[in-house]
């Protein structure tokens, strides 16, 4: 009795005493917990408050307004479906890009390393050098992609100045910097499978679509969904190339949420406001992530 009471003691005092690692990693744990929490709290707070920078920053508690108005604005709405749809584009064909590619170099014998080094080029260069590389390529007077175009009779408007080439020139914009990096995680999970499996469906007369189809995707289906996440945090606060090409042009049919809340803060100076699409656009992050954890946990590789 007395031993078990002991036990129990000391399980207790566990849970209580943090060990000797927790204790020395507290300080740093509490530094950046204060470093996040305070700024996300004080977010919160704002998007509850009509906030004026001018003459100092002064507050006016406003209630459930700048919620209401976030879902009652048609302006928003509006950004809102335009993210959907370059989230959407910019995504779907990255990873179908991606994947392609990605099977295409596992092919590869000879100069395997080039290809890559070749591949991953895009992927290094800041996005803002993108957008104006981009921009200078499609300019109406001396882009080299603009003046195919018109060669050719395919497009000869100004691309940046119309409504839906605008956004389809910086969805390819987006799509050819980060499809480098979908073909990079796929071809680590193609790496990674097991030859001798692969060597004997093909000994028993599989063919290469019957190996992709029931053995290759099957087993890099995991490292497919983890780049889809990974590419879909970052495609919802997508900012730069739009706002270096269009800055949410023309006529506003570039002007993803990012860019709207950038210039609801910045231009119209509502601070309050901003700060509850911000919230809007990290509850919709949140959402993404939950699904793709979830898929994770289904297939066993998530806990």
């Amino acid at each position: 009795m007395s031993a078990a009471r002991t036990d129990k003691g000391r399980g207790l005092n566990r849970l209580l005493v943090p060990s000797f690692g927790v204790r020395m990693m507290l300080p740093a744990l509490l530094l950046l917990a204060s470093l996040s929490i305070f700024p996300f709290l004080f977010i919160v707070w704002m998007s509850f408050n009509e906030v004026s920078p001018i003459g100092g920053l002064s507050f006016e508690f406003v209630g459930l307004e700048n919620w209401v108005n976030l879902f009652a604005d048609p302006d928003v709405r509006s950004s809102w479906m335009i993210s959907g749809i370059y989230f959407v584009a910019t995504v779907g064909l990255e990873m179908i890009l991606g994947i392609a590619i990605a099977l295409l170099v596992h092919e590869i014998v000879w100069g395997k390393n080039l290809a890559i080094s070749l591949l991953l080029m895009p992927m290094f260069i800041a996005p803002v050098i993108v957008g104006l590389l981009g921009r200078f390529l499609v300019d109406p007077t001396y882009g080299l992609y603009a003046w195919v175009l018109k060669t050719t009779d395919l497009y000869t408007q100004n691309i940046l100045g119309s409504q839906g080439a605008a956004l389809a020139a910086v969805i390819l914009m987006d799509v050819w910097e980060w499809t480098p990096l979908i073909t990079i995680i796929v071809l680590a999970g193609l790496s990674s499978m097991p030859q001798e499996i692969f060597e004997a469906a093909m000994v028993d007369g599989a063919n290469y679509w019957q190996r992709l189809r029931h053995m290759v995707m099957p087993f890099i289906s995991g490292v497919v969904i983890v780049a889809l996440l990974i590419r879909s945090m970052d495609a919802i606060r997508f900012f730069d190339i739009i706002f270096i090409t269009t800055n949410g042009g023309p006529a506003d049919s570039t002007k993803i949420i990012p860019i709207r809340l950038y210039e609801t803060a910045f231009r119209f100076f509502e601070l309050g406001y901003a700060a509850a699409i911000g919230l809007g656009m990290l509850a919709f992050s949140i959402l993404i992530a939950n699904l793709f954890l979830r898929i994770l946990a289904r297939q066993g590789l998530a806990r």
